[in-house]
C-alpha cells in the first residue's frame, strides 16, 4: 500500500455530542451580542467554525472582522468544556465502527491516521477528550489552520505526509465525512472520499456529492476495506 494518510471528520463522523457545539456558540453570541438565535437559520453541518461566525454575525448586522470572530470563537471555547461535560451520554458517543476503524488503521504500517475538521483545536480537543479518542490522533487540519475547509484538509495532508515522510503527491489520501462539504473538500485536493450516513445526509447524497465511497456506518460490510485498501 502506498503511504497513506487519513483525515477524519468529527461531528456526525466520529461523534455525536448531542448539540453541545452548538449550545455553546448560541451562549457566546448571547454574552457578547445579545443574540442566542444567531445561528438559528442555518444549518452548521459541514462548515468550519470561523465561517459558522463569520456567517451568524453578518445575520445579526455585525462586521465580521478578525476580532469579532476570535471574540466568538473564544467564548465558545469557554462554553464548550461545560456543554460537552452536561450532554446526556445518550445523546454523546462514538459512531458504530469508528473506534475500531481508527484503531485498525493505527496498526497498519504507512498509515497516518489524523483529523480533518472545521472544529478549530481546542475544540476538537474538548469534544474527542469526552469519548478517549483525541489521543488517537497524532496531527489535523484544523478550523484555526484555515477557514475555508478544502484548504485545512490540504493542511492537514501535508502534517500526514510529513509524519510518514514522503512527498505529498505520493500519498493516498483519504477523506472520512458525513457532509457534501467533505466530499467536496476532498475532492479539492484530489483526496478519496468516504462518506458515512451517521450525520443528516444518506450515504446515497453522499455518492451523489461524489463521494467515492459511501456506507450507513464503519460496521458496514466493505467499508474497512476502503479506508485501508490501495485502489
Amino acid at each position: 500500500m502506498r503511504p497513506t494518510v487519513l483525515l477524519f471528520d468529527i461531528d456526525g463522523t466520529l461523534v455525536t455530542t448531542g448539540g453541545a457545539g452548538r449550545r455553546a456558540i448560541s451562549r457566546s453570541f448571547e454574552k457578547l451580542h445579545g443574540r442566542r438565535d444567531a445561528c438559528d437559520s442555518f444549518s452548521l453541518s459541514g462548515m468550519t467554525d470561523r465561517s459558522i461566525v463569520r456567517k451568524a454575525l453578518g445575520i445579526i448586522g455585525v462586521e465580521a472582522t478578525p476580532e469579532a470572530i476570535d471574540a466568538v470563537v473564544d467564548g465558545y471555547l469557554s462554553f464548550l468544556g461545560e456543554e460537552v461535560k452536561r450532554a446526556e451520554e445518550k445523546h454523546y458517543f462514538v459512531h458504530a465502527g469508528m473506534r475500531e476503524a481508527v484503531t485498525e488503521s493505527r496498526a497498519r504500517s504507512g498509515v497516518a491516521v489524523g483529523l480533518g475538521t472545521g472544529n478549530v483545536r481546542a475544540g476538537a480537543r474538548l469534544k474527542l477528550e469526552r469519548v478517549g479518542i483525541y489521543e488517537e490522533f497524532a496531527f489535523g487540519g484544523f478550523g484555526c489552520d484555515h477557514e475555508d475547509r478544502v484548504e485545512l484538509i490540504r493542511h492537514g495532508a501535508r502534517c500526514g505526509a510529513q509524519i510518514l515522510g514522503a512527498p505529498l503527491e505520493e500519498c493516498r489520501v483519504v477523506v472520512i465525512g458525513d457532509t457534501p462539504k467533505d466530499v467536496h473538500a476532498a475532492k479539492g485536493i484530489g483526496a478519496i472520499c468516504i462518506g458515512v450516513g451517521t450525520g443528516n445526509f444518506s450515504p446515497q447524497a453522499l455518492i451523489e456529492a461524489g463521494a467515492d465511497f459511501a456506507f450507513q456506518d464503519f460496521t458496514a460490510q466493505g467499508a474497512l476495506d476502503a479506508l485501508l485498501q490501495d485502489r
